[in-house]
């Protein structure tokens, strides 16, 4: 057997150099600080998604062909159901680990998304975006968008009440698109809402347009990355030149299946103790029913607190008329989402920085860039309290317009009070040089030759006798 290998292994090197490339890519060198394994988190729920929608697909009908159910779920028996419904509660309850493999797979949707935005605040607030990263940062925030839009139309498939809500929300601000919103709803949809075609074309987009995009980007952004080399923090020993950390055989290689195994292991614990999406008490989507509180999973609520925070305003422009429904959720995710995407040359432009970095910033050495980060978080934290202000009117005892207005007058006034107080400690703490988390161990941070940072323990001041 080892010979075989040996031998194949020499076949493929004499013909395509994989021993030079696997001699670097085993010696390339990662540094060693959690924040990095943010991104390896979001790649392993990934593979969790693959494998248990893969399972899923098994079970799956695409369909809204009405049939009539009579499955083990006693208060739906005899209900006419569309197909896809049915084969859902099928798979919860008939189909052995269907519902364990469904609710892996939805809460490995939600880290997923998580990982990515989190991993995206790293990068954002430390300015590993600036060159020559700026294409990895474009691919990043690409996978972003397809990350959102694979939760939302798997969201979609169940066919159950809260799912056809939001898919009418959606249809709606599809149809607010100006001038080109009808021909887009029609391409979608099929037809007016409800239409018959919606199920399927979403389940196209799920298991395969979306997926396929999402592992190509990932397989470019991987090869972006081994191609150059990593970003660190300052500290001793560390330059723009060199990567201190582990390399990648055997040390990281052991930690990543590591996280690999405990991602899985969490996710499989939180699918199989923690219950969510229970389809089967929303019960069938009508186009004539609602249920309340409904709230979409958590990534998709600042666009529904966004439609619920927006003013009634309307114009009709050349003919064409323009729904209160385009400032909230087409507008605002376009330009805040276009300044996010655009921010390396935004930032370049305005601090006229053209050097290569391969050193990172702590978020204090870079006031602006904090203060605007935090400001924008909070403006998508508003509005995700905005998507339950129903949920938070009954928890208060106040109505829902109060909940409204108050987060209105906090979406005007939270973001600058924001800014100016986190540019204000960034400020204070780089004037300093204290260390943030170090204040009361008395550890300063003091510049090195290279031009970063390195801590410094301070010696008690002796007052003389």
């Amino acid at each position: 057997m080892s010979m075989v290998i040996e031998r194949s292994l020499k076949y493929l090197d004499e013909r395509l150099g994989t021993a030079s490339f696997a001699r670097r890519a085993l010696r390339k060198v990662f540094p060693d600080h959690w924040t990095f394994l943010l991104g390896e988190i979001a790649l392993f729920c990934l593979v969790v998604l693959v494998f248990t929608g893969t399972f899923m697909t098994f079970f799956y009908n695409p369909s809204i062909r009405e049939v009539v159910y009579d499955g083990p779920y006693q208060p739906l028996q005899g209900q006419h159901v569309s197909a896809a419904y049915d084969s859902v509660l099928r798979l919860s309850f008939e189909v052995r680990a269907g519902l364990l493999m469904r609710q892996v797979h939805h809460w490995a949707a939600l880290v997923f998304v998580a990982a990515i935005v989190i991993h995206l605040c790293r990068i954002f607030f430390t300015g590993a975006f600036r060159r020559p990263r700026e294409v990895n940062w474009l691919v990043g925030m690409a996978l972003l968008f397809l990350a959102l839009g694979e939760g939302f139309t798997g969201y979609s498939l169940p066919d159950d009440l809260l799912s056809g809500i939001g898919l009418r929300i959606f249809y709606s601000v599809a149809l607010a698109i100006p001038v080109v919103g009808t021909w887009v709803t029609y391409l979608l949809f099929g037809g007016e809402f409800p239409a018959g075609d919606i199920i399927s074309r979403l389940f196209v987009f799920h298991v395969m347009l979306l997926p396929a995009l999402l592992i190509g980007l990932v397989v470019v952004h991987l090869f972006v990355l081994v191609l150059q080399k990593h970003t660190q923090y300052p500290g001793r020993g560390r330059t723009e030149r060199n990567v201190v950390g582990k390399r990648f055989w055997p040390e990281q290689t052991f930690k990543s299946v590591s996280l690999l195994l405990l991602t899985t292991a969490m996710l499989a614990l939180l699918g199989g103790l923690a219950q969510i999406n229970p389809v089967w008490q929303y019960g069938q989507f009508r186009p004539f029913d609602v249920t309340s509180p409904a709230q979409p999973d958590w990534y998709i609520g600042f666009l529904d607190g966004a439609l619920r925070l927006g003013p009634p305003w309307d114009l009709t422009l050349f003919g064409y008329t323009i729904s209160e429904v385009f400032w909230p959720a087409i507008l605002f995710p376009g330009v805040a989402f276009g300044i996010l995407t655009l921010w390396p040359w935004i930032e370049r432009r305005f601090t006229r920085d053209r050097a290569e970095h391969h050193l990172l910033d702590r978020p204090r050495d870079a006031p602006a860039r904090t203060a605007t980060g935090a400001a924008g978080l909070m403006v998508f934290f508003i509005m995700f309290l905005e998507g339950g202000n129903d949920i938070f009117g009954v928890l208060l005892n106040v109505s829902v317009e109060v909940v409204t207005r108050t987060l209105q007058w906090a979406l005007l006034v939270a973001p600058v009070v924001t800014w100016l107080v986190t540019f204000w400690v960034c400020r204070a703490l780089k004037r300093s040089r204290v260390h943030p988390a170090r204040i009361n161990a008395g550890v300063r941070l003091r510049r090195t030759a290279d031009g970063g940072y390195e801590t410094a323990s301070l010696e008690p001041t002796s007052t003389p006798e």
